[in-house]
């Protein structure tokens, strides 16, 4: 059976040679990979005291896999040669290793507990077809997983490889193993099919934010300290990791509570990991000879994330509750290529276009948009285990409505959002033009996108998640994050001692609002003008008294003080909001008259309003024509008044 299937996905029908494309260019198409029952699944309930043994035999039946598949991959030639080759080498070697091992995790947990019964039964493995072979001609294709909107496309016969040279196998992608042209499709004949659940009266509105960096740090291993503490190379694939800087296999809780972190608030040293993204043009990274990465077959340049957004967000219909400390949630499935998409939770896009996800492809954005990839992690807990046997049983995701399942409780979603700067692959030519790209993966997964995933370890300081928690459910937007929006970079202050620009910056294209002036109506803090203006052209003295006895000149609408530290401090704000205040209370910034730290981000109080006046005037001790027109009627009166007495007194001497 297992030749058979080999055969019939690398049989190209040109000899002894392995499947080349139907187009005739000579470009390999992908051939087949080990498909074997997830024990780790299966096992959801597993005794304390055997979870650590459990936890080792389990990443050891991964490791078995991994063998495996690399055997297979590398046997084209003697399979073709002998039907029986890949059962007998391959396939029922690895039944007795698996069953093996399946025997030590049954006595492991009878020592402590109860024998878990039917264990044998997940030994034997298949061969299967990977699917990645090219589709006759104007047959659909599906790249494996289920088919989204709009993901039909040209591949023109191209399935496989980058054309850089580097190791290329019978798989695709420089590894060998993946990704290949049907992984992919356009984000633009996608349809948006995004939908939120409406919130309800008693919905937790609010957004706690925190900002832990993009792994500039450089932090990776192919460790998993959640499904596999205690091992080195857990996951056979490289993750990013991004707050926790302890973490790796062997990181006890205690390595955790005490280590650095990259989030700016000092209170959050969570630790949040997943698989890095490669773009397939033969660099030979640090893992290029290691395994859980080119012998595994993740291979490439390791790409830096470009943004790294991490949300926490409420429950559309109940108030959340804390997190316990050194809560463990993994979402997504690592191997759901094989296992089937129950547990699958990857979210494709591109900037731009996030109405629309893609669940098993990988997204061609258009010029000018980023991929994105995105988690949501379960929202619902049990209200008492911090991890389960599975990983997964302690937590739940909430039903379309947002109601947890029974006996558990809402906690603050985890909303995690991945942007990267990789251009759309040339498909027609494999890669060869511009390089495919692919998340790391267990080698047998084929670096498929629906086996994207994420790790998340809640390691906050109580104080912090309690304050996050009646943020979310007071409805108010807070956390060290909290100003950068998607897509946009966080507002920065200019530093101690610089200058503002003395020309704001002014949104192509946008006309810039004049300020009304009504000579029957006070101003308020900001009525009709844009950010910055008061309308207070000539305030009372006794409330800004001049900073120099000569004249003030009147500032052009948008040369305000309180625009300038706009500019610095929230560069974006202008094309989006030409006439409004620039914290949303109503209130905004003075800057006439006013002494102000240059930069200053936040909102001065409104001061009070001078009523208007219908022309421009001078502020401060005023020019020498407004003293002379003031003093005339002045000294004509006192004439007046001299001439009065004169008059009366020689008026009593007669």
């Amino acid at each position: 059976m297992a030749a058979n299937v080999y055969a019939s996905a690398t049989d190209g029908g040109s000899g002894g040679e392995p499947a080349q494309t139907r187009s005739g260019t000579g470009v390999r198409t992908a051939g087949a990979t080990i498909d074997c029952p997830d024990v780790g699944s299966r096992l959801t309930s597993v005794p304390e005291q055997a979870r650590a043994e459990v936890d080792k035999e389990l990443a050891l039946l991964d490791e078995q896999i991994a063998k495996a598949y690399q055997r297979l991959s590398e046997s084209a030639q003697q399979i073709q040669q002998d039907s029986g080759f890949a059962d007998n080498a391959i396939m029922n070697p690895l039944k007795e290793k698996r069953g093996a091992t399946l025997e030590r995790i049954a006595i492991a947990i009878d020592r402590v507990g109860d024998r878990p019964e039917g264990l044998d039964a997940l030994a034997a493995c298949t061969v299967r077809d990977s699917g990645n072979q090219a589709p006759e001609q104007g047959e659909g294709q599906d790249g494996g997983g289920e088919e989204q909107p709009g993901q039909e496309q040209d591949q023109g016969g191209q399935e496989q490889g980058n054309g850089q040279g580097q190791g290329q196998g019978n798989n695709g992608g420089q590894a060998g193993n993946g990704p290949v042209a049907a992984d992919f499709a356009d984000i633009t004949s996608v349809q948006p099919n995004v939908n939120s659940p409406r919130q309800q009266g008693n919905a937790s509105r609010g957004t706690f934010a925190t900002s832990c960096g993009v792994n500039e740090n450089g932090l990776f291993n192919s460790d998993n300290i959640i499904a596999a503490p205690g091992v080195t190379n857990g996951a056979h694939h490289f993750h990013d990791y991004v707050g926790n800087q302890a973490n790796n296999a062997f990181a006890s809780d205690q390595d955790l509570a005490n280590a650095g972190t990259s989030c700016d608030d000092q209170g959050d040293k969570s630790s949040y990991y997943w698989p890095v993204l490669r773009v397939q043009n033969g660099t030979q990274e640090q893992d290029a000879n290691s395994p859980g990465g080119g012998i595994e077959g993740n291979a490439g340049a390791i790409v830096t994330p470009k943004q790294v957004t991490l949300d926490f967000v409420g429950n559309p219909r109940d108030k959340v509750t804390a997190m316990p400390r050194l809560l463990r949630i993994i979402t997504g499935d690592a191997k759901a290529f094989v296992n089937g998409t129950a547990n699958a939770n990857a979210s494709w896009s591109c900037t731009g276009f996030e109405d629309r996800q893609l669940k098993d492809k990988y997204p061609l954005c258009p010029k000018g948009s980023d991929v994105v990839r995105s988690f949501k992690f379960q929202s619902c807990w049990d209200g008492r285990n911090i991890d389960s046997a599975n990983h997964r049983t302690h937590v739940a995701f909430a039903d379309a409505s947002g109601a947890c399942p029974s006996g558990f409780r809402p906690i603050p979603q985890l909303v995690q959002r991945i942007v990267y700067d990789v251009d759309a692959p040339s498909l027609k030519d494999g890669g060869r033009t511009t390089p495919l790209f692919a998340v790391d993966s267990f080698p047998e997964q084929l670096h498929k996108p629906v086996t994207d995933h994420g790790d998340f370890i809640n390691v906050f300081d109580e104080d912090l998640m309690g304050e996050m928690v009646d943020c979310i459910n007071d409805g108010r937007k807070c956390g060290a994050g909290a100003e950068a929006e998607p897509g946009e970079k966080p507002s920065q202050e200019p530093g101690a001692g610089e200058e503002p620009s003395q020309e704001p910056t002014k949104t192509p294209g946008a006309p810039q609002e004049q300020p009304t002036r009504t000579p029957d109506a006070p101003k308020d803090g900001n009525a009709g003008g844009k950010p910055g203006d008061t309308g207070n052209d000539g305030k009372d003295e006794a409330s800004n008294p001049p900073a120099t006895d000569k004249p003030a000149p009147e500032p052009e609408p948008s040369d305000s003080p309180a625009d300038e530290a706009e500019v610095y401090a929230t560069p974006s704000a202008k094309s989006g909001d030409q006439g409004g205040s620039r914290d949303g209370t109503g209130e905004d910034s003075d800057g006439l008259g006013q002494s102000q730290a240059v930069g200053t981000a936040t909102s001065a109080a409104a001061t009070p309003a001078a009523p208007p006046r219908t022309e421009p005037q001078a502020v401060g001790s005023g020019n020498l024509a407004d003293t002379g027109a003031q003093l005339w009627p002045a000294a004509a009166g006192a004439v007046l008044v001299l001439a009065g007495f004169v008059v009366l007194r020689r008026a009593r001497r007669s």
